[in-house]
């Protein structure tokens, strides 16, 4: 049995559907035959697979918010939405700054199910923690104005 999978999955994920196959397949052949039958590679990439960790990490830290970059599209983007949702954080996914109206310090931004949600006030005053993370294919320049939008709304609530 060969397996392929999208190399954007959660790690977890991935794991899980190959231990699931190798169950089947040691079930069916013995474990003496697996071999035979059943080959398990780690497809992930690793641009991927090192965002999801850091996401891991980051979700540890005493943040108030997330803000989650990267296209609408992309598998992994959502993935690194997913974690900040299971971690109950507020977590913002955006797939650029013009998803940001500064004037009025409100949002439109996507859930990891895919739900388009728009949100008011989204930045309070005062000091807040925010983690900031992107998709393995999001330009450096796309985070950098979703940041720059943040600083902008931040220094006219100050």
């Amino acid at each position: 049995v060969g397996i392929a999978n999208q190399t954007t999955m959660l790690k977890g994920e991935t794991q899980r559907l190959g231990k699931m196959f190798e169950k089947a397949m040691m079930t069916k052949f013995g474990p003496e035959n697996l071999n035979e039958h059943f080959m398990l590679l780690d497809t992930i990439c690793d641009a991927t697979q090192e965002r999801q960790d850091a996401m891991y990490d980051l979700v540890k830290e005493d943040v108030d918010m997330m803000i989650v970059v990267g296209g609408f599209n992309s598998s992994n983007t959502s993935h690194l939405q997913e974690i900040a949702e299971h971690a109950n954080i507020k977590s913002f996914w955006v797939d650029q700054a013009g998803r940001i109206d500064v004037e009025n310090n409100s949002l439109d931004h996507r859930t990891s199910w895919g739900e388009l949600q728009s949100t008011k006030d989204w930045l309070k005053p005062g000091p807040l923690k925010v983690g900031v993370t992107s998709g393995a294919s999001t330009p450096d320049k796309v985070v950098e104005d979703v940041l720059d939008a943040m600083f902008q709304i931040k220094a006219a609530t100050a």
